[in-house]
């Protein structure tokens, strides 16, 4: 008999696969260990990596596709509930240190 419900789409019913969360860029849902989660503090995204920042956090794959694809999409001011733009350059920063991609 085939089990109806929230995981139908994609989830695995009755296996724990722990917290899940989606990314902003790429909209794909990933284990929350996976992501990178961000905050906003006053107009500026910065990267929380141990999370313990208070606020509303928002995910992203630490890759700089997903970041430019979350820009594209506008996707930072409607995940944090803010209006007009905000400065991504500290998360732009840490991915490229991260991927040694430093220009």
């Amino acid at each position: 008999m085939r089990r109806h419900g929230k995981l139908e789409y994609g989830g695995h019913v009755g296996q724990l696969a722990g917290p899940q969360r989606t990314c902003v860029g790429c909209r794909v849902r990933e284990a929350k260990s996976e992501l990178l989660r961000l905050v906003l503090v006053g107009d500026h995204v910065i990267p929380d990596q141990r999370g313990r920042l208070p606020g509303r956090g928002a995910s992203l794959h630490p890759r700089l596709s997903c970041l430019e694809l979350a820009e594209r999409r506008r996707a930072f001011p409607r995940a944090f509930r803010v209006q007009g733009p905000v400065d991504v350059t500290q998360v732009r920063a840490h991915l490229e240190k991260e991927s040694g991609n430093v220009m």
